[in-house]
């Protein structure tokens, strides 16, 4: 039952980050073009996610468990910290460069072509890299 909910919410969230034109690249980075030609469109693509996410969370902190019976995970850090502020300018970068993100990248990989994969790729590997680098990032400096 796990894997047929959790197939039908991916399906749910590709379809409409497909429909609302998040996996267009050129969509994505007319929006973020707040000094040029902006498109303002995806403003309420993400006006209307906030919407379900923010009731989604007042369910959660109401329930201990999943529909499903699996346990929810706690809520997320309000902290901000250099890690936060470090990634976020990353992701911006990277969303503002490439035009996609992880979902809609992964929701685009049936038509994306060479360059899509060249970010899947690369995300895939920051994915698998960032654990080791934040590790050394977090070693104490030996004082001399």
């Amino acid at each position: 039952m796990y894997l047929v909910i959790a197939f039908i919410a991916g399906g749910l969230f590709g379809a409409g980050l497909f429909i609302s034109g998040m996996t267009d690249t050129t969509k994505v980075q007319g929006w973020l073009d707040v000094f040029g030609n902006w498109d303002p469109t995806l403003a309420f693509v993400m006006g209307g996610a906030m919407i379900p996410m923010a009731i989604a969370w007042l369910i959660r902190n109401r329930r201990v468990t999943s529909l499903v019976g699996t346990p929810l995970p706690p809520p997320p850090s309000t902290k901000i910290d250099g890690r936060l502020v470090t990634g976020s300018i990353m992701f911006g970068i990277g969303w503002g460069l490439a035009g996609l993100c992880p979902g809609p990248a992964i929701a685009s990989l049936t038509y994306g072509g060479p360059g899509l994969y060249v970010f899947v790729a690369a995300m895939l590997a920051g994915m698998i890299f960032a654990p080791a680098l934040r590790a050394r990032l977090d070693r104490p400096v030996p004082a001399e």
